[in-house]
């Protein structure tokens, strides 16, 4: 929604897109643009609002910038999923050779299907919840870890991806810097001025703007010139107190805060800045008044901006502009100085913009500014007129000065990318900026290591370029790249497959010069042609994209907005957070899901041995082993609280983790969560399901009655010990979840015993109380136990004696 307004009173919209004022006065005529266009929500401080356009549709640029999102979903519940099906499976099998066993007798449609439900349970139904569970666990403690203060988790969903990233796609500016800008460098073609000589600037300038006060002052020609030197000595304009020093300065771009900041402290001070005119204090204290005629503002097509001024005092017409040397090189008067000192700006890791000047006489701004309001009064292509006015000034302009500003890296950046280097993760660095300052800063940040060579792409244009770039780079191995957008784009054009498989081999890439829609093309590039997890992080709007495409996106708040923090799934405050965030926390979340999920699924294979093992001993008869509370209570109060206490579980400490990187290798690996460690758990539930039952059935056969009270008190055991045997570091609410559970059961096999005999009510037997209290059941219950877990309890004793995890040595 657009809200128009403007200086004048009343205005009529005409269908030309034009604003007509009706009075007495004559005629004025305004473009509709940015100069008289207030977005929604806006608050009107001075001026009146005349009118209201209101338009939402496709063809915005916000909306033809944006994506749509996709649903993201970790590769543990893809995994998942597809032991799930295997499960499923093996569901409609047993249920299959079960009525085959019968011999197809009866009705057999009818007891497969009840075989269905009574093994029902192989399917793991509370898998999704206990999952979800934790995942909303694992936020909350990412969240409330006093190490990486102001991290929001955004999503439940993927908190696993964190410990199973190969890539990492990181923006530069505001990512790895800080995005706030110091003045480094001043070039003026004959003389160079650095940190250490910024003095002679300030005394220069000081001269100057003496010599220049002391000829004003003794050159009294005429009253008008002495007014006017008054009104601009004057120490306040319009109530303004320009003798404050607490003022702060607000830009589109920290550059420009840069240049102010710089030019404040050498003497010359911006004190006051309106739509119409500026101010400006001299060393003396001297006020020089500008008043601004033209505005041309910066955009990502002409990488430039412009102002026509004129000043109060002498009536001079000055046509000022700032742009990358790029923009700039073609509109300044010839010199041979420019295109080598940008580049030997650029090594340094600065940033730099050319400033060149042209100056008007009145009869020029004149012409220029009839067709330049003609040209904004056009109906069709106003913005290629507009364009056209405005080259026409843009011609043999004068090359003031090459500025070199320098974004400081975050804090801790460089040991941060060591530690993702050394953890296996390859580290991609997209930026907008040009080759050299990305190299440079590749450097300094240590995306690149000192000894490490480095293959600068040559830029190419065509099919044969590429092609002989190509074959130059296979030769080359263990080197990092580095290459612009558009030879980037012409490779992917004509070697995708081969371009990606090439850079994937490198243990770093750089790509300067990319658009956002080139950022998130890569991160879909990688996926595809790898299949492995991708991460992308940045702190801008214009990194949203590829924020959105990565499988895991992270944003940072930084001096751009909110933009990319609130569109990615987890948001930090510094890069160097993304340490512990993948290091500890991407470490136990997956570790945990990986082992929840494959104690749900042992949890009901368990239970459905018993039962295939129990109806295998009544001759194949499709009669329940447990009642329905028993069966809920199973999966509910009896061992959900120890099974759910996995989530407190880890293998290795915080500091050990962060200590060494390495062990993040073996996460990517997806070995925690496999068709293999799936088979081994399957294996256990049946042996475990096996014995309980036969257990049951051997040990108390002349009690056969109190066969459901005698296994399904061994189950309750085995489960709690095997949690015991899978965790690896105990908590203290894990040892209450086990005990909880245990005094659960206890408590209602003395007040729920009706559900505990074989066949309930219609067989009319119930669970003898003074029967469970004898030392008989005690022990068979017992020896039962120790059984179906003590040989799990040997071997995982003797893996870890002769098989050890890497992590074990570490931790003792």
């Amino acid at each position: 929604m657009l809200i128009l307004c403007s200086k004048a009173t009343t205005y009529i919209h005409s269908f030309e897109g034009n604003f007509t004022r009706e009075d007495s006065d004559p005629a004025v005529h305004e473009s509709l643009g940015i100069e008289n266009t207030l977005w929604a929500s806006t608050v009107v401080a001075s001026g009146t609002v005349i009118g209201v356009v209101v338009y939402t549709g496709n063809e915005t640029r916000s909306v033809m910038n944006t994506s749509n999102p996709k649903n993201k979903v970790g590769m543990l519940d893809l995994e998942l999923n597809q032991l799930t099906k295997a499960l499923f499976l093996a569901l409609v099998a047993l249920s299959v050779v079960m009525v085959a066993l019968q011999g197809f007798v009866g009705p057999w449609y009818r007891y497969l299907f009840r075989f269905f439900l009574l093994f029902s349970y192989i399917i793991p139904i509370s898998l999704r919840v206990n999952l979800d569970m934790g995942k909303a666990a694992y936020g909350w403690m990412i969240m409330r870890d006093d190490n990486i203060p102001g991290t929001v988790v955004r999503t439940s969903t993927i908190p696993e991806e964190l410990g199973r990233l190969v890539y990492l796609l990181t923006d530069k500016t505001g990512t790895l810097t800080q995005n706030e800008m110091g003045f480094k460098r001043l070039h003026l073609g004959t003389v160079s001025y650095g940190t250490d000589t910024m003095d002679e600037i300030q005394n220069h300038v000081a001269s100057s703007y003496s010599l220049v006060s002391s000829s004003q002052g003794s050159s009294s020609n005429t009253s008008t010139t002495q007014s006017r030197i008054g009104q601009a000595s004057a120490p306040k304009v319009a109530g303004q107190d320009f003798c404050d020093e607490n003022r702060t300065y607000q830009a589109s771009s920290p550059d420009e805060v840069a240049l102010v900041k710089w030019t404040e402290s050498v003497g010359l001070t911006l004190v006051n800045r309106d739509l119409t005119s500026m101010q400006l204090k001299t060393p003396g204290g001297q006020i020089l008044t500008f008043f601004i005629l033209q505005i041309f503002p910066f955009t990502s097509e002409s990488k430039r901006m412009g102002i026509i001024v004129r000043e109060e005092s002498s009536g001079d017409i000055t046509f000022y502009m700032k742009g990358a040397d790029v923009a700039m090189a073609t509109i300044v008067q010839y010199n041979d100085w420019l295109d080598e000192e940008c580049g030997n700006m650029a090594r340094e890791g600065l940033r730099t913009l050319v400033v060149a000047k042209k100056s008007l006489t009145e009869e020029q701004y004149q012409d220029f500014e009839n067709r330049y309001n003609q040209a904004k009064l056009s109906i069709h292509d106003r913005t290629l007129k507009v364009a056209a006015v405005v080259e026409s000034l843009e011609r043999e302009m004068e090359l003031l000065c090459l500025t070199g500003v320098e974004d400081q890296l975050q804090t801790d950046v460089r040991p941060t990318l060591e530690m993702l280097r050394n953890a296996g993760i390859k580290i991609w660095m997209l930026t907008g900026d040009k080759l050299e300052t990305a190299t440079c800063i590749a450097k300094s940040s240590h995306l690149v290591s000192k000894n490490q060579d480095i293959h600068i792409f040559r830029p190419v244009s065509n099919r044969s370029e590429a092609h002989l770039e190509l074959n130059a780079f296979r030769r080359k191995h263990d080197c990092a790249l580095v290459i612009a957008g558009d030879s980037l784009e012409v490779c992917l054009k004509y070697y995708e497959h081969e371009f990606v498989e090439l850079a994937c081999q490198c243990p770093a890439v750089v790509c300067c010069r990319c658009s956002p829609t080139q950022k998130a093309q890569i991160v879909k590039l990688l996926q595809l042609h790898t299949g492995r997890r991708t991460c992308a992080i940045g702190d801008g709007g214009n990194d949203v994209s590829m924020i959105q495409a990565a499988d895991c996106g992270i944003g940072i708040e930084g001096k751009e907005g909110k933009q990319a923090s609130l569109a990615a799934d987890f948001s930090i405050t510094q890069f160097k957070h993304i340490g512990r965030l993948l290091m500890v926390h991407g470490r136990n979340s997956y570790k945990r899901s990986a082992a929840l999920g494959q104690f749900v699924i042992h949890r009901g294979l368990v239970i459905s041995t018993m039962q295939a093992v129990f109806s295998s001993v009544f001759y194949f008869a499709s009669v329940p082993l447990y009642q329905g509370f028993l069966m809920v209570g199973y999966a509910t109060i009896y061992t959900m609280f120890p099974v759910f206490s996995l989530v407190l579980d880890q293998d290795v400490k915080p500091e050990t983790a962060l200590l060494y990187p390495e062990l993040y290798k073996d996460l990517t690996k997806g070995r925690s969560l496999s068709f293999k460690t799936f088979l081994i758990w399957v294996l256990i539930s049946i042996y475990q399901g096996g014995i309980l039952m036969f257990g049951a059935l051997v040990l108390f056969e002349s009690e056969f009655v109190h066969v459901v009270a005698i296994s399904f008190t061994a189950l309750i055991l085995t489960e709690l010990l095997m949690v015991a045997l899978t965790i690896r570091t105990w908590h203290w609410l894990m040892i209450v979840a086990e005990f909880f559970s245990l005094g659960s059961y206890v408590a209602s096999l003395a007040f729920l015993n009706e559900y505990f005999g074989l066949g309930r009510v219609s067989l009319g037997a119930f669970l003898d109380v003074a029967f469970i209290t004898t030392l008989t059941f005690l022990w068979k219950v017992m020896a039962i136990t120790v059984v179906s877990c003590l040989p799990l309890y040997i071997l995982k004793y003797l893996k870890r004696k002769f098989s050890p995890p890497s992590y074990s040595k570490l931790s003792s």
